[in-house]
């Protein structure tokens, strides 16, 4: 149970019983070898692009900060989608496509800031106001002071971002809100234990493909296909791989081995083994986690706290998915039997909802938004 806090917040549930465990191989045929390869953003969205966002630091006195955003559709409503901590916009590729095929709308998912490959100037600056802030910004932005309906959908830290984003009413032409699987009771439960869950993970992957393959294994996504888009921007290559320790120690246990077995070995040789071992680590690409998820402690509180009562003070519709009913807490479940916002609950799904399940999730939001007139379904789609 304490494990499942952990992830709740973060990362994802462990998986359930008769999914894969970190420690079990996956159940495949004989000779099957499952493809861990990384896939492109271009095979789920239409375009990319940086959205350049002037940011006042002082009196008379801006800065640019740069917003990686990832679009597909032209017509529409907006769905503008908000990534969970430590991930990316890309966590968003396979939904995208499945939803883009189901409704009438368009879709832009953002890099927040300090996270994917969203550039801004103070980066350690993760305040609720602050990202809630970026969002408007953002839209703005793109659309001027005439944006189109916008539909939030934010999942995790996103959806808590999402609420505080409505609640300071930072998008005027605002249609609805999706939150996915952030519970306020939940969350606050989970951060005296976050920094011990955090520790436990890899600090390091050999490859990008290593990285997407422990992903799946470890439950953290449980679709292969979202985890070869997305893991690509929850790690990124190390500057300098040789400061890894796990590459420090392989280079000194080839020096030691080298030295036993031949102690008369001349200062010229010795030099020359160290060179060729140094240039044999450069070829390695070591992978680390983009975002330090650890150092971040310091606003975890400000994301969650009264997310509850703030959820519901939100006047637009609302739709609220999670991954198990467990994750209600007591203002959500009077507001639930008040009829203040519709719920859902995905069973089968680890946190990442809407990478585990974008069917079901694309399906829950297409019903949603065609039943309050947000849109229609397409022409062609049986529903």
């Amino acid at each position: 149970m304490e494990k499942q806090l952990h992830l709740n917040l973060l990362g994802s549930r462990p998986p359930l019983a008769g999914g894969l465990q970190s420690s079990s191989k996956p159940r495949m045929g004989p000779g099957r070898k499952r493809d861990f390869s990384p896939l492109s953003w271009s095979q789920y969205f239409e375009t990319m692009e940086d959205v350049e966002v002037e940011t006042e630091v002082w009196i008379s006195l801006t800065t640019l900060n740069l917003f990686r955003i990832y679009c597909s559709g032209s017509h529409g409503p907006v769905l503008l989608l908000l990534h969970g901590g430590g991930h990316s916009a890309l966590s968003w590729a396979v939904f995208t496509a499945v939803i883009f095929n189901r409704i009438n709308c368009r879709v832009v998912a953002m890099d927040l800031r300090a996270h994917g490959d969203t550039k801004v100037k103070d980066p350690g600056d993760l305040s609720a106001d602050t990202m809630a802030r970026d969002i408007g910004k953002v839209v703005e932005a793109l659309y001027g002071e005439n944006p189109p309906p916008i539909m939030i959908v934010g999942h995790s830290m996103g959806g808590a971002i999402a609420v505080h984003t409505a609640s300071a009413n930072h998008v005027p032409s605002l249609l609805g809100l999706c939150v996915i699987d952030v519970v306020e009771g939940t969350a606050m439960d989970a951060l005296n234990s976050m920094q011990n869950f955090l520790r436990s993970r890899p600090k390091t992957f050999k490859s990008l493909e290593n990285a997407i393959e422990w992903s799946v294994k470890s439950g953290q996504i449980r679709n292969i296909e979202s985890a070869r888009v997305s893991m690509g921007g929850q790690v990124k290559k190390c500057e300098e791989p040789s400061g890894s320790s796990r590459v420090s120690n392989t280079i000194g246990e080839g020096i030691l081995e080298e030295e036993e077995e031949e102690e008369e070995v001349e200062e010229e040789s010795n030099k020359k083994k160290m060179k060729e071992d140094d240039q044999e680590v450069k070829k390695e690409s070591i992978f680390t986690w983009r975002v330090e998820l650890s150092k971040t402690e310091k606003y975890w509180e400000g994301w969650f706290r009264g997310l509850s009562a703030l959820f519901l003070s939100c006047s637009v519709p609302k739709l609220l998915l999670l991954a198990g009913v467990d994750r209600l807490d007591k203002d959500l479940t009077i507001g639930q039997m008040q009829g203040k916002f519709q719920m859902q609950v995905l069973p089968q799904c680890g946190h990442a909802v809407h990478e585990d399940a974008p069917e079901k999730v694309a399906d829950a939001l297409a019903t949603f938004m065609v039943r309050h007139k947000f849109t229609d379904f397409k022409e062609g789609y049986l529903w």
